[in-house]
């Protein structure tokens, strides 16, 4: 685990460094050419930076060891971390929108020279390198966050791909208002990203189920001391999954049987859901009228 976490450091330090040098390119092509949309993209750029520091200091903390004030770990720092980032990019769809309206109340034709327009290319060409890297080490390693910094980095490269269409059309003689035009739909890019983080990040602080009831139950009906299975609760994240639920087994078992098919049990299903499953089991007597009573709640 402590490994797993070190990797995820690695990984972010990296894609801070190659963040910053982005939005720093980005942000003074902009004010050379005093194109608003572009100006917009580098500030954006900068929020993947500091999403990343956020990023760091949450894997900080989850890294910590269980203890007795945390006995499940700390690991929904991570996922705190990833809510941050969510309201960054929210702040930043504000902010842009702001610059939007006062462009519109005073607007500037940019001048753009082609050298700007294939710096643009390449930092979209750069974050595009990035976005893939971090999703899939990402799902690889089970991360919240860094499956979010992706999605921060992705929504970036749709916004550099909009502002480098409107200097394109710019430097062929479109209207300036196309680029207070294209930082509005900068804005709806952002808070769309800043949605899909948030709703992916309170389901896991909300204990929103992680897996289906009905395939836990299928595969512990496999089991021939099972005669049925009910209240079926899930909860955590896609590496760390808590399972409880109550089991009609034979009265007559005794103790030691009943342990070693609940470890049996807890093995299964972390093979065949591909899941870290930590799971409780409460044991009830079978008999065919519990059973109907049980069924009918």
């Amino acid at each position: 685990m402590e490994n797993k976490y070190k990797q995820i450091s690695k990984i972010l330090w990296i894609i801070f460094f190659a963040n910053i040098s982005i939005a720093t390119l980005k942000i003074i092509f902009g004010a050379l050419t005093k194109t608003t949309s572009l100006i917009a993209d580098g500030y954006h750029s900068f929020t993947d930076g500091f999403s990343n520091i956020i990023g760091l200091i949450g894997i900080r903390f989850a890294s910590k060891p269980i203890d007795k004030e945390h006995p499940y770990g700390h690991k929904k720092f991570e996922t705190i971390a990833s809510l941050f980032i969510a309201g960054m990019l929210l702040l930043l769809s504000i902010k842009v929108v702001m610059d939007t309206f006062y462009r519109f109340l005073n607007p500037v034709t940019p001048q753009v020279p082609t050298i700007y327009i294939f710096a643009l290319m390449i930092t979209i060409g750069i974050n595009i390198l990035i976005s893939q890297y971090e999703y899939k080490k990402g799902i690889e390693l089970k991360s919240d966050i860094l499956k979010s910094d992706a999605i921060h980095t992705k929504s970036d490269i749709f916004v550099s791909i909009g502002v480098l269409f409107t200097l394109i059309f710019m430097k062929f003689g479109f209207s300036s208002i196309l680029d207070p035009l294209v930082s509005f739909g900068i804005a709806l890019i952002i808070l769309h990203a800043a949605y899909k983080i948030f709703s992916e990040t309170c389901g896991i602080l909300v204990d929103k189920r992680v897996i289906e009831e009905e395939t836990i139950k299928k595969i512990i009906l496999q089991f021939p001391q099972v005669n049925n299975v009910h209240k079926i609760r899930n909860r955590g994240k896609a590496d760390d999954v808590f399972i409880d639920m109550h089991i009609l087994t034979n009265p007559n078992m005794s103790i030691e049987e009943s342990h070693d098919m609940v470890h049996k049990m807890e093995k299964v299903l972390n093979k065949k859901l591909g899941k870290n499953v930590q799971l409780v089991v409460h044991l009830e007597p079978y008999n065919k009228y519990r059973e109907k009573s049980i069924m009918k709640k």
